[in-house]
């Protein structure tokens, strides 16, 4: 990064800063070098793998700031117990997989806990918008709790529908276990020669792993339980995908999810939940009716955002990342906070890509 393109940067989120102020946000600055060892434990396995790490100046691990919404999560649990509005803008440190993308980039961003939340999740999404609106960004929305609720409801044990909420950020993952437990993949070999036999263990060479031999015998024990279990039922696994596929406008997105609901009702809070948000987004004059709507919308973004997540791209250009990401985070706020958890949503902008945008 250039001198001159820092400077154009560090301007650029500076007067998104301003917008957000001017909105009613409280200014916020966390420190660049954060302990390490709550927040890795909090951010989602690819920031995990792409934060810088070094050693604090207490002696444990500190990293360079990944992000700004979980220590200002960290901060209002700390310092507030009510409704706060926060916006900040500065550097964060990523390692990237793609090596013309930069390490350090400036993010603006606009944070609300508290209130009504779908009125919460419209104000900053309408913020947002209305400063990347000159841009004609492409914009995709979805809702993780849609998703979370229909695994949470599913016909099947508390163990296997831990192992798929465990991995609804792991598409692939995700996948390879809803084909295993409806009985569409074959047990691998190995493995059913393992589960077979009388007493696994014997004649194993020494332990040289992690694991002991305890833990090691525990594993087998569940492997047997889940091959016992009956395979999720084909109408189940007809829901999810029906779920999972769906790709339309708001307002048709939500008549489909009703539909869905009829024979999946654990969704059902969470899709009248979608209704009060797209409710509260055409109050604030967001053209609902060609908003885009993706039931997987979010599984590649924060595993910390537990509903509304969105997404603003450049169009035609997906070469860049994206404009804007953001989306509530309360699982987050109890995380940090135990049963006082806060009900909290936010999004970001990069500046980078709304210089490469014209802005």
């Amino acid at each position: 990064m250039t001198r001159a393109t820092k400077a154009a940067e560090r301007e650029a989120a500076e007067r998104l800063l301003a917008a957000f102020l001017a909105a009613g946000a409280e200014r916020v600055e966390p420190e660049i070098l954060l302990p390490a060892e709550t927040l890795l434990d909090l951010y989602g396995e690819d920031i995990r793998t792409r934060a810088f790490v070094t050693a604090g100046p207490d002696g444990g691990e500190a990293m360079l700031r990944p992000d700004f919404t979980v220590p200002v999560v960290q901060r209002h649990m700390a310092t507030r117990d009510g409704p706060a509005r926060y916006a900040y803008a500065g550097e964060i440190f990523r390692r990237q997989t793609d090596s013309d993308r930069p390490h350090e980039y400036f993010q603006a961003g606009y944070e609300v806990f508290g209130d009504d939340a779908a009125e919460a999740d419209a104000e900053v999404f309408a913020t947002i918008h209305a400063e990347l609106a000159p841009l004609a960004p492409r914009i995709t929305t979805g809702d993780t709790a849609i998703l979370t609720a229909a695994v949470a409801g599913l016909e099947a044990s508390e163990r296997r529908k831990a192992a798929l909420m465990r991995h609804i950020w792991r598409p692939r993952r995700f996948r390879a276990l809803l084909e295993r437990f409806a009985g569409k993949a074959p047990m691998p070999p190995a493995r059913a020669a393992l589960l077979g036999s009388e007493d696994p263990l014997a004649g194993a060479g020494p332990e040289i792993g992690l694991r002991e031999r305890a833990e090691i015998a525990e594993r087998i024990e569940a492997l047997r339980a889940d091959a016992q279990e009956p395979p999720l039922s084909a109408n189940l696994v007809a829901l999810l995908d029906g779920l999972l596929d769906l790709s339309a406008p708001a307002r048709d997105a939500l008549e489909r999810l009703r539909d869905i609901a009829v024979d999946l009702p654990a969704i059902l809070p969470s899709v009248e939940g979608l209704a009060q948000r797209l409710s509260a987004l055409e109050a604030r004059g967001i053209d609902v009716g060609n908003l885009s709507f993706e039931g997987s919308h979010g599984r590649s973004t924060m595993e910390y955002y537990d509903g509304f997540v969105f997404t603003f791209q450049l169009p035609n250009r997906p070469d860049l990342p994206p404009l804007a990401t953001g989306g509530r985070y309360d699982a987050l706020t109890r995380a940090l906070g135990g049963a006082d958890g806060i009900r909290a949503v936010g999004g970001v902008i990069r500046p980078a890509v709304m210089l490469e945008g014209g802005a």
